[in-house]
């Protein structure tokens, strides 16, 4: 595939080229956060944080796989020394929770936790559709920028429960303290991203860890992947209490830490105040009956927080943030009485082929939208024809064509990831 050209001739970099730029954020290093506290980042799909302590070592999460988590060990080098005392998972997610064993060794530390991530029903998802992959695993390394929020995900070494140890030490309500290794860690429940997302709070030392209810692109509220509604309403609540800490140094379970009062202040009230507005311009526009196709068109950032760092559209939509939120408060019926009993998608796909003269003709339109770069209209005509014929090749030709220009323009990695991957199947199938 060739290179992308610039947008227009003022030097304005394209998606790809601003996905590429983000790529500075995976660099493998271990970064010195603090005294006695350690940022592995870029060594796998998360961060791993090594806290030194009084004759051992405490782990805040432990990457995606065991693989992962001997390679960030030997990284850590002088600075990781055992007996590790103490793991704490932030929160559930494989790519977080992937290489305890390694990290435990033979040392039994203990494993904390918050109640719901051992109460709480894996994430379900959906089954793979139309051969899309959000996280572009198994796109060509010439096709793949990154996943949004990490550079490899799983395309090294896939994500396993290999490494999970279950956890010992589970604590209920909205905080603990553990006192270990002569390190004092506040233990705050924070749901966000995930309903058991933990924050650890090091006071003396400054140090917010806030799992993955912070990264530095907007949240993955309502993911492509196929999971209900993150609730927007605590997310904010948890970013207030993690604001209220007045943390010097944030150590994100994604990407770089940021450092200084004010930098972690700016970022987490950029966060915070971005889904406040979100969630309040789509709620008013639910009471003003307005359906998620309008609202999407409607609902935007205030300029300055469209403008921030912290909530750039690599990762999450505000769009599908706005069709998530309108289906967890409404559901799914949008208002208008067309769509209460719909024709079936074959039934009108034939009336619309009837109706322009056939599948050539349809088929004709699609290429010459594609011809004059109205991709998305060309693959809602070739849908017309796929849904009654899925292996017919022109279709099928077309539809990849204008889906691979689809994710030239995406800056949003896990779109652009699900266009490519879904255009390699029509290809390849």
């Amino acid at each position: 595939m060739s290179e992308p050209h610039p947008i227009d001739g003022t030097g304005v970099p394209t998606p790809a080229e601003r996905l590429r730029a983000l790529n500075a954020e995976f660099v493998p290093q271990v970064i010195d956060v603090a005294p006695g506290v350690f940022a592995a980042v870029g060594f796998s799909a998360s961060n791993v944080t090594l806290l030194q302590g009084d004759g051992g070592s405490v782990v805040v999460d432990t990457g995606a796989n065991p693989v992962d988590a001997q390679a960030i060990l030997e990284a850590f080098g002088e600075r990781f020394v055992r007996p590790v005392r103490a793991i704490v998972y932030t929160h559930n997610h494989p790519d977080h929770t992937g290489g305890a064993r390694v990290f435990a060794g033979e040392d039994a530390p203990a494993i904390h936790c918050h109640r719901t991530l051992v109460d709480a029903r894996p994430e379900a998802g959906r089954g793979p559709r139309f051969g899309g992959d959000a996280f572009g695993t198994a796109l060509p390394d010439a096709l793949f920028i990154n996943a949004g929020t990490q550079l490899e995900y799983g395309r090294r070494t896939p994500h396993t429960r290999e490494g999970f140890l279950l956890p010992t030490h589970v604590f209920d309500g909205p905080q603990t303290v553990i006192d270990i290794a002569g390190l004092r860690l506040q233990l705050i429940h924070t749901p966000g991203e995930s309903p058991e997302n933990v924050a650890v709070w090091i006071a003396d030392k400054g140090v917010l860890l806030p799992g993955d209810d912070f990264y530095k692109s907007w949240p993955n509220l309502a993911p492509l992947r196929g999971l209900k509604l993150r609730p927007v309403e605590p997310w904010i609540a948890s970013l207030d209490t993690m604001i209220g800490l007045d943390a010097e140094h944030l150590v994100q379970g994604h990407m770089r830490p940021i450092s200084g009062r004010a930098a972690v202040r700016e970022a987490l009230s950029a966060y915070r105040d971005g889904l406040r507005s979100v969630l309040e311009q789509t709620l008013d526009g639910i009471r003003r009956g307005r359906t998620p196709d309008e609202l999407v068109q409607e609902v935007r950032l205030p300029p300055a927080l469209a403008a921030s760092p912290y909530l750039q559209e690599y990762y999450g939509a505000v769009s599908w943030t706005v069709r998530g939120i309108y289906a967890d408060v409404v559901g799914w019926f949008d208002g208008n009485p067309t769509g209460i009993s719909p024709l079936p998608p074959p039934d009108r796909a034939a009336r619309m082929l009837e109706m322009v003269g056939g599948v050539d003709a349809l088929l004709g339109h699609a290429r010459s939208a594609v011809n004059r770069g109205d991709v998305q209209w060309a693959a809602e005509l070739v849908d017309h024809v796929l849904v009654l014929d899925e292996h017919h090749p022109t279709a099928r030709r077309l539809k990849a064509e204008a889906l691979r220009e689809l994710a030239e323009r995406q800056v949003n990695a896990t779109a652009r990831n699900y266009y490519l991957t879904c255009a390699l199947a029509l290809e390849r199938d």
